[in-house]
């Protein structure tokens, strides 16, 4: 898709469109977007906090006013602009701004779902922690099927209101939304960090939603976005209680959105990045952070939200964000991978195989590659901008699927 505003910053543009794209339901308003985003300075971190931040308090302060579908209304997209308003700060996770702005977010999010019906805020036990999130109940009686689904490197279980609670719930699915170790919750309330290994965050989500008496058990399906498109096909490698799972999209290899930056194979870059020193790599890296706007994002994101002191330390954790070793094999429920043909972080760069289709291709269990593309407006990553497209595919699929 043609980049409408940023034009030489593709993650502010990304980040703009992924706010664009929440209007589907209910989460911006395009003239709102536009004002904003047309005052911030491009590249400028505190710039862009400053135009969401002023846009989310002015929202904010109507909503207080407001009649009760009103402030629904405005308490949702308050909700985003306070989110975005933070999300380029984590490069010095002592910002007190970071603070101010997620507490805000969630606050209004709470307001706003206290005006849609059977939408409950939720705490699952796990590991003397819980994880916060919400259970959006289908209508009607009798057992239903439930959607897990959570986000990924730096997405909220409010987020997922958009990538398919809402959209779930209308069609007669349960949706348990929840934040794991890493995502915003869990990080800004608990200090939880990622880990790899997310069967073990999920089993615990499974326990609590088997445990409704209004869940089918024979139909409980995984999706995770972005990362988390490696992580819920890595936990159903490992618990067959989930009967289909949805990548949004499909990753094989975290690491590759970072390795394509780099001169060595994988092997050489692994053993680089946990090595006591390698100024050579850390030189490269720096470079990367000066001439990718992503890489300067998704490094000062990831050392916040992976527990690492420095790039370097990050970049090593990350690699172990992988479904290789025979892990994607293990998978023999139905899976579906999304691919956006224009994805930002995961499509191979030209060099390689895009990370959709290294993970279609490993599957040996029933499978579906979905591809978005740009004459639909929906070939960015995460299909950001036509989200009402890409949550009625995948929820078509899930309804021939179980």
């Amino acid at each position: 898709m043609k980049q409408l505003l940023f034009e030489d910053d593709p993650q502010f543009w990304f980040e703009t469109l992924r706010v664009f794209g929440h209007a589907s339901y209910g989460g911006s308003d395009f003239g709102e977007v536009v004002a904003t985003a047309s005052r911030i300075k491009p590249g400028d971190y505190d710039s862009w906090h400053d135009e969401w931040l002023a846009a989310a308090e002015r929202l904010a302060a109507e909503a207080e006013k407001a009649h009760p579908i009103s402030a629904r209304d405005a308490y949702l997209r308050a909700s985003t602009y306070y989110r975005s308003a933070e999300f380029f700060l984590h490069g010095n996770p002592a910002d007190p701004r970071i603070a101010y702005a997620y507490d805000r977010s969630v606050e209004c999010f709470h307001r706003a779902i206290e005006g849609f019906a059977g939408v409950e805020r939720v705490e699952v036990p796990y590991e003397g922690h819980v994880l916060r999130g919400y259970f959006y109940r289908a209508p009607g009686t009798g057992r239903r099927p439930i959607l897990l689904a959570h986000n990924g490197f730096d997405g909220s279980a409010e987020e997922v209101h958009f990538f398919g609670g809402a959209g779930g719930q209308e069609r007669g699915y349960h949706v348990l939304a929840f934040d794991g170790p890493g995502q915003p919750s869990a990080i800004h309330r608990d200090g939880l960090v990622f880990r790899p290994d997310w069967e073990h965050v999920v089993g615990p989500v499974l326990d609590f939603a088997l445990a409704d008496p209004g869940v089918d058990p024979d139909k409980v399906a995984l999706l995770g976005l972005s990362l988390g498109g490696m992580l819920a096909p890595r936990a159903a490698a490992f618990d067959s209680r989930i009967k289909a799972v949805v990548a949004v999209d499909g990753v094989f290899d975290a690491g590759s959105a970072v390795t394509a930056f780099l001169p060595w194979d994988r092997a050489e870059i692994e053993r680089r990045a946990n090595a006591p020193e390698d100024e050579e790599l850390d030189r490269l890296l720096a470079a990367g952070r000066a001439a990718s706007p992503t890489l300067r994002w998704a490094t000062d994101h990831g050392r916040y939200v992976m527990g690492a002191a420095t790039n370097r330390e990050f970049l090593a954790k990350y690699l172990t964000y992988t479904l290789d070793g025979g892990v994607a094999e293990r998978i023999q429920c139905p899976t579906l991978v999304c691919e956006a043909t224009d994805d930002l972080v995961f499509n191979g760069h030209g060099e390689t195989q895009s990370e959709p289709r290294r993970l279609y291709e490993r599957l040996t269990g029933p499978k579906t590659l979905l591809s978005f593309t740009a004459e639909e407006g929906a070939d960015a990553h995460c299909h950001v901008g036509a989200q009402r497209l890409a949550t009625a595919r995948v929820y078509d699929w899930l309804d021939e699927t179980l």
